[in-house]
């Protein structure tokens, strides 16, 4: 079992209630905020937390807002974080199999919730291809931020 931070903002807290108590039989999973729902956070605010813990414990995490683009914009900002706004889960897989995603970044408004979870499903269960190309591609992009 490994750990997975998991955070959003007002508009994603509702999803991410759901998938935390989703992942919870096989997971680790961390609550990095909000507690409760507060419709004048900031997304920024638990970005932050979220790619913290996930730098710190080399860890994966989740984030969650409205369209996940906030989110995404907020953990690319901080090196060592490779975060994905995905919303098929070809595009979950690939996140991991050719760029070694250690975020996953969603939007609530754009899926229901069964589908946000075949996305995390994906994304947890798919391992990065540890060819040659790949980590050298992942290496440059380390070495951008």
């Amino acid at each position: 079992m490994y750990t997975i931070f998991i955070g959003s903002d007002h508009a994603g807290y509702s999803l991410k209630s759901f998938l935390i108590q989703e992942l919870t039989s096989k997971y680790d999973v961390i609550d990095c905020g909000p507690e409760r729902l507060d419709k004048q956070d900031d997304y920024p605010d638990y970005a932050q937390k979220v790619c913290e813990q996930v730098l710190e414990h080399s860890a994966r995490g989740i984030l969650i807002c409205d369209t996940g683009i906030g989110m995404s914009i907020a953990a690319n900002r901080y090196e060592g974080i490779r975060a994905a706004l995905v919303t098929t889960e070809f595009m979950a897989e690939r996140s991991r199999l050719h760029n070694n995603s250690n975020v996953l970044c969603l939007g609530e408004a754009l899926l229901s919730n069964e589908e946000n979870l075949a996305l995390v499903h994906t994304w947890l269960q798919t391992d990065f291809i540890e060819e040659e190309r790949h980590i050298r591609r992942v290496e440059k992009l380390d070495m951008l931020g």
